[in-house]
C-alpha cells in the first residue's frame, strides 16, 4: 500500500515560516478542540491523531528539518526508504526497516508516513505514539486529568471609554451563571485595543460531574473619543490655529490623556502639519513604553471679521500684490 503524504504545516494551519511558539499555539488550540474527551464528535479521535502528529514533527527541530529536507521529492524517498540500508537525506543518515519501524518505539498511533521517515528517531519525551492522546496533551487544561470534561466557556461585551483604556480599569461582572447568580471583578489592562479578549480563568461553566469550570471571555468594544482617533498604539487630534499663530509662531496648549501640555508652534507653519508627542500615546501591552500622540494643526479663520481684522487683510493683501511670488513661496 502506497504511503500518504502527510501536510504537517496544513494540518495545524500554520506557514512553513512558522516559529515554534507559532506551532505551539496552533497545537494546543487545535487539540483543545478535537481532543475525543472534549468533543464527542465523528472523526474527532482521528483528527486529533492527525494533529498530535503534526505536532510531533514540527515541534521537534530535527524532525522538522527532515521534513522541511524532504519537499516534493518525498516519493522518491519513500520508494528508495523502503529498502535495507541507508539514505542521504542532505547531509544526515537514515536507516529504515520494512515497513518503516526501528528500534523499540511504539509507533502504532502513527502514520505509515511519520513510521517511514520518521521512525528512527522515535518520540519525544511525554508521547504515547500507541495512544490517541499522545503529544504531552496532559498540561493543555492546565494539568486536569484526562477524562473529566471542562465546563463550557462562555463569552461577553464589556464596553471602556478610551480614557480607561489608557489607563487601565477594572469591572464588576454580574450574570446568572450554572450555580445561580454569580459577579466578578475583571481588570482590565493598560493599552488593551478594540476587539481584543479579557479571559477569566474559571468564569465559565461548572464541567459535568467534578469537571473544572470553563473560562469566561470579555470581548471589549472601545467607546468613540471625540477628540482622539487610535490608529494601533498612536493617538490622532486636530488642533486649530488662528492665522496670527501660524504666521508667527506660538505656544499653545494641547490636549492628551494625561491632560493638557504645551507645544511650540513654529513661525510659518502650514495647515496640516503634524507634530509628534513622543510617549503620550496608549500603553505598549507587551514590551513597555506608549505609543506616540500625532497633533495635526488647523488654520481658522475668525468669522466674521471685525472693521478692524478686515482693514489689516486688506492691508495684508496689498503687499502681496507687491510681491506676487511671496504668495507662492518662491523668494
Amino acid at each position: 500500500m502506497p504511503v500518504e503524504y502527510k501536510d504537517y504545516y496544513k494540518i495545524l494551519g500554520v506557514d512553513k515560516s512558522a516559529d515554534a511558539e507559532a506551532i505551539k499555539r496552533a497545537y494546543r488550540r487545535l487539540a483543545r478542540k478535537y481532543h475525543p474527551d472534549v468533543n464527542k464528535g465523528k472523526g474527532s479521535a482521528e483528527r486529533f491523531k492527525e494533529i498530535n502528529e503534526a505536532n510531533e514533527v514540527l515541534g521537534d527541530p530535527e524532525k522538522r528539518k527532515r521534513y522541511d529536507t524532504l519537499g516534493t521529492d518525498w516519493q522518491r524517498y519513500a520508494r528508495e526508504g523502503f529498502h535495507p540500508g541507508g539514505h542521504d537525506f542532505g547531509g544526515f543518515q537514515v536507516h529504515f526497516g520494512r515497513g518503516g519501524t526501528q528500534g523499540d518505539f511504539d509507533l502504532g498511533g502513527f502514520s505509515d508516513f511519520f513510521k517511514t521517515f520518521f521512525g528512527d528517531l522515535g518520540v519525544r519525551s511525554g508521547t504515547s505514539a500507541s495512544s490517541s492522546w499522545g503529544g504531552g496533551f496532559s498540561d493543555l487544561f492546565g494539568g486536569r486529568k484526562t477524562g473529566v470534561r471542562q465546563g463550557e466557556d462562555l463569552e461577553s461585551a464589556i464596553e471602556v471609554s478610551l480614557e480607561e483604556a489608557h489607563a487601565g480599569t477594572k469591572r464588576i461582572i454580574e450574570f446568572q451563571g450554572d450555580q445561580g447568580h454569580r459577579r466578578l471583578e475583571v481588570k482590565i489592562p493598560p493599552g488593551i485595543r478594540d476587539g481584543s479578549r479579557v479571559r477569566v480563568t474559571g468564569g465559565g461553566s461548572s464541567g459535568p460531574g467534578d469537571g473544572p469550570k470553563g473560562d469566561l471571555y470579555l470581548k471589549v468594544k472601545i467607546r468613540r473619543h471625540p477628540l482622539f482617533e487610535r490608529k494601533e498604539d498612536d493617538l490622532h487630534v486636530e488642533v486649530p490655529i488662528s492665522v496670527v499663530e501660524a504666521a508667527l509662531g506660538a505656544e499653545i496648549e494641547i490636549p492628551t490623556l494625561r491632560g493638557k501640555v504645551s507645544m511650540k508652534i513654529p513661525p510659518e507653519t502650514s495647515s496640516g502639519k503634524t507634530f509628534r508627542l513622543a510617549g503620550y500615546g496608549m500603553p505598549h501591552m507587551r514590551g513597555g513604553g506608549s505609543g506616540d500622540e500625532l497633533v495635526k494643526v488647523r488654520v481658522v479663520f475668525p468669522s466674521p471679521l471685525t472693521e478692524a481684522e478686515r482693514k489689516h487683510f486688506e492691508e495684508l493683501r496689498q503687499l502681496s500684490r507687491k510681491n506676487p511670488r511671496a504668495d507662492l513661496g518662491l523668494r
